[in-house]
């Protein structure tokens, strides 16, 4: 029997974003398949989140490709990005909070790509005068990824309509870092 590798990167994400601690025996079952299987492909835990990463990673570069972030505006681009993002919320939740990832000091340069990417969009509406300049782009990146992981564990837990996900991130997002013209 061939196994899909993505599918079984797919049934781990949506597994890890419910219960990080899960152990690799809960992560077969959820797959599928055997732990020995399981193991043929991801060696251990951490070869299982390192792949995890590479499909987040894989994920929001296409969810920064799809929203065009270019055209039209830094608001409009901000709320189709977070609509675009949303099928991986759950997975960039797990990553977001996945303490492997960040240790010993060195990083995916995958995140630093995404970055610079969000961070752009964010300094493109400060200085078209949309944005707050008071609060940096970095910030601004950090808050969306914050507020994406947040959402993603209100809709899994049921505590937010799936449906409310992109509006109120969007929203909430946006209403923050909105430039306040004095009157």
């Amino acid at each position: 029997m061939s196994v899909d590798r993505e599918q079984v990167l797919r049934s781990a994400a949506a597994l890890l974003t419910r219960k990080s601690t899960s152990t690799m025996d809960e992560v077969a079952r959820a797959a599928g398949i055997s732990r020995a299987t399981l193991h043929r492909h991801f060696a251990g835990r951490e070869a299982l989140v390192l792949a995890l990463e590479g499909l987040g990673l894989q994920e929001c570069e296409a969810a920064l490709d799809r929203a065009a972030l270019d055209d039209g505006s830094a608001e409009d681009a901000l709320r189709r990005l977070v609509t675009e993002v949303e099928p991986a919320a759950g997975l960039l939740a797990f990553l977001y909070t996945e303490n492997q990832l960040f240790e010993g000091g060195t990083q995916n340069e995958g995140w630093s790509r995404i970055d610079a990417r969000l961070a752009a969009l964010f300094r493109r509406g400060q200085e078209n005068g949309e944005l707050r300049i008071d609060l940096t782009p970095v910030w601004l990146t950090e808050a969306f990824y914050g507020l994406i992981g947040s959402g993603a564990w209100a809709v899994l837990d049921g505590r937010v309509a799936a449906k409310d996900f992109s509006y109120m991130i969007a929203e909430l997002l946006i209403g923050g870092a909105r430039r306040r013209v004095e009157s």
